[in-house]
């Protein structure tokens, strides 16, 4: 696959919603009908009042960089494990066949309890690879991901309203979450790259919603509906939420999981915050549970723990090879 240059965006091509009303209750519908209309049309959104202070969202960026800028012998230390959780180095990961590997480098962490245990459930969900050369990584790395997964938590209850469900209606099975952060580094791209190499190729989210938190740099493009590729620039104060392909699927098609890439062009580093938000493994898709049992869903029942398997797999090289 060769890049297709992106195309300028109309400002109204992916639309900002103000969050505030839902998370205060002053007027959740309005927001879930923005929602729901963003989530058919573009499957991308930016919100604004999200409620992640601004001194997180700084603490957090710094220690990434911490991290992404130690010596590669203290990052092999807590390298990725097949329960995809610690760092992945530039090459790791593959998004579609044909296109190089990624270079972007990674560090992945999930749902842990306070006392730092975690259930022994599933493929994707192993110890948190914290590292000892950067001992306050882990308080501010888990407090983004709870501050993350609230942000996820709030919107989950505005899609069930713009769906006409009850507004938990998502949110049932959230006590051992597959859900996921990470920081991602994207080293400038040097001129002349060919148009198979990406920061990170073209792809949908695997999961159920992904809550982006981006830099100044920006880089993010995403196929609008026409098949153009149109630039997702950094709005200051905002989070960037696109649908995932589990939340396609439990809406049978009715909310996009929109295909989007990196290619890191300014010349410098570029980093992102994200949170992958699943809820637990042994959660049912089923696009009957949201429109009624006499629906035909286009795709068969799944979990949320199979589906993710099956893409991780398919994704990640270290998945063929065992604790890389």
């Amino acid at each position: 696959m060769v890049a297709a240059t992106a195309v300028a965006n109309d400002p109204e091509g992916i639309p900002v919603i103000d969050m505030a009303p839902l998370i205060d209750g002053t007027d959740p519908q309005a927001v879930a009908d923005a929602l729901h209309a963003a989530s058919r049309d573009v499957g991308f959104i930016y919100v604004r009042n999200h409620g992640i202070p601004e001194a997180l969202i700084d603490a957090t960026r710094d220690a990434a960089y911490d991290l992404f800028r130690s010596p590669d012998a203290q990052k092999t230390r807590i390298r990725m494990q097949d329960t995809h959780r610690g760092f992945l180095g530039s090459g790791g990961a593959r998004m579609q066949d044909d296109v190089k590997a990624d270079l972007k480098e990674s560090f992945v962490w999930g749902f842990e309890s306070p006392d730092g245990s975690l259930p022994d459930d599933h493929s994707i969900r192993g110890t948190n690879r914290w590292p000892d050369f950067l001992p306050g990584l882990r308080s501010v790395a888990m407090d983004y991901f709870n501050a993350g997964h609230r942000v996820a938590h709030h919107l989950m209850r505005g899609f069930a309203l713009g769906l006409d469900l009850d507004p938990e209606f998502f949110l049932k099975t959230t006590a051992r979450p597959l859900s996921r952060a990470s920081f991602v580094y994207y080293p400038p791209q040097p001129d002349g790259m060919d148009g198979t190499q990406f920061g990170v190729g073209p792809h949908t989210d695997f999961g159920v919603l992904t809550v982006l938190c981006q830099d100044s740099v920006g880089g993010l493009e995403v196929e609008d509906m026409a098949g153009r590729w149109i630039p997702a620039p950094p709005i200051p104060g905002t989070l960037i939420v696109n649908v995932g392909d589990l939340l396609a699927r439990w809406t049978d098609g009715a909310y996009r999981s929109t295909p989007h890439r990196v290619i890191n062009r300014s010349g410098r580093e570029r980093l992102s915050l994200v949170l992958c938000y699943d809820p637990d493994p042994d959660t049912v898709i089923d696009a009957r549970q949201v429109f009624g049992p006499g629906h035909t869903p286009k795709e068969a029942p799944t979990t949320c723990g199979d589906y993710l398997t099956w893409r991780f797999d398919k994704a990640f090289a270290y998945r063929n090879k065992g604790a890389a």
